[in-house]
Order: C-alpha cells, then structure tokens, then sequence
C-alpha cells in the first residue's frame, strides 16, 4: 500500500478552533495543524518571518504545507513569502473575506463601509482585544478617535450560537453602533483543506 501524503496548515492562532472543527467534521486524515499566536496581528510585519520559520522547520516532514491566513496587513510580504518557500494559502486579504467569501465580503464592503466586522473569535475575546487592547476600559473617551467613523458592526457567524450572538449584539452596544449578524458556517475553510484520501467524488 501507497504511504498517504501528509498535509500541515500553517494557521493564525484566531482560527485554530474553526479549523479544527473542520479537521474533525470532515475526518481528514494525514492532515496536521500547527499555529501561530493570534497577537501577531499587533505586530504584522513579524507574520512573514514566523510563517517562514514554521515552513522550514517542518518542510522534511510533510509533502504538502497550506497557509491559512489572509494577507493581514503584511501588505503583500506574506505572499512573497509563500512564493519563495512554494506554499499556497486561502484566498482573501483577510478572514471576515474568506469566512464571508470574496462576492459577499465585497457587497457589505460597498453597502457600508463604516463597518466593523466580528467573527466568533473576536466575540469570545471582545473585552481583551477590543476594550482592553485599545484601552478603552481606561480611557472611554477614546471611543469616539476609533469609532466614530463607523456605522455599524456585522457579525460573521461561523456557528449559530444564540449565547455568541448575544454577546455580539453586547459589543456592538458597547461601541455605539447598529448591529447586523450574518451566518457564514465554515464552508469557506471546508473549501480550502484537501479532502479525505476515502472521500469518494461527489460525496
């Protein structure tokens, strides 16, 4: 019998448990996961070299390597990257994309703007990445220099939840703004991880 191929995905620590729901769902198997650390996006210029890192630190042990992330903000330098080293990664400049997908994202985009996007993620961890990461526990009148310019805040859903949900309407209350909530599921990140070896076509 024919060794099975083993994939890593490469993962923004801010998807580790969408992914491995999918993992899971999906039983894909010879597929393993490793990832980096969500605060990264505070520091973006670092994303590129710490993708690179974990590429040449596991290239020997899987035929395949996948990049999930979006560009986020390394303004086109992770994708330079993913070219040097040959690796591809999902399409999307960044997650509320590839959850939401390209001809959705872009709709909301138009129809406002002003918006502030939350994922699951960001719900779960609104009060440390959002109130307390910009400081607004401490200093609430600076929520007017980062809001003000916006509308309002649309939940991309990836499960239905009511309890996240009601949190989401929460943190859109607590920045002033309207709310809208839209179920994305994970259809965009099933779409993106090679299917199971026995996956039979059509299934």
């Amino acid at each position: 019998m024919p060794t099975p191929r083993r994939t890593l995905v490469i993962a923004c620590g801010a998807l580790a448990r969408e992914l491995l729901a999918v993992v899971e769902a999906n039983r894909l198997e010879g597929l393993d996961v490793t990832c980096l650390p969500a605060i990264l996006h505070n520091r973006p210029e670092r994303i590129p070299g710490e993708v690179r890192r974990k590429i040449r630190a596991n290239r020997d042990r899987y035929d395949d390597i996948l990049c999930l992330y979006g560009d986020c903000g390394t303004g086109g330098r992770l994708d330079a990257v993913l070219a040097e080293e040959g690796v591809s990664r999902i399409e999307g400049a960044h997650c509320y994309e590839f959850f939401a997908g390209a001809t959705d994202f872009a709709a909301l985009a138009e129809e406002e703007p002003g918006t502030f996007y939350l994922t699951d993620y960001l719900v779960r961890h609104f009060d440390r990445l959002v109130v307390k990461g910009l400081g607004l526990d401490r200093y609430p009148e600076l929520l007017k220099d980062y809001f003000g310019h916006y509308a309002r805040v649309v939940y991309l859903a990836q499960l239905d939840d009511p309890a996240l949900t009601r949190r989401a309407e929460a943190a859109a209350a607590r920045l002033g703004l309207a709310f809208e909530r839209r179920f994305t599921g994970l259809a965009g990140l099933s779409a993106f991880l090679p299917p199971s070896p026995d996956t039979q076509p059509g299934a």
